[in-house]
């Protein structure tokens, strides 16, 4: 199994981000070919500053082929649009592979 990490810098504009990530994306993106789950968390510092990251999105899938091959589906595009239109300058991805 492997997973594509986001990580989001803190906007400008909370909830304008907000709610265009959890009410528009994140069901856009949801409908990608080969996507078995995705996860959401939010950054806190324990000493109550603020975190160089404001959320991270894991995106599980199969394998990497699996992965790969979403990149090509019209969903996934539609979702990359998406995310450029409102996070562009926010977001950096990572890739990993599962280790059980």
């Amino acid at each position: 199994m492997v997973k594509m990490i986001a990580l989001y810098k803190h906007p400008e504009d909370l909830d304008a981000f907000n709610s265009h990530y959890f009410g528009t994306h994140l069901e856009l993106n949801g409908k990608t070919p080969g996507l078995l789950r995705t996860e959401v968390s939010k950054f806190f510092d324990l000493r109550g500053g603020e975190t160089e990251h404001y959320l991270m999105c894991e995106m599980y899938f199969e394998s990497l082929d699996t992965l790969k091959a979403s990149f090509k589906t019209p969903e996934s595009k539609e979702a990359g649009a998406d995310l450029q239109s409102f996070a562009g300058g926010l977001v950096t991805f990572s890739f990993a592979e599962v280790v059980d």
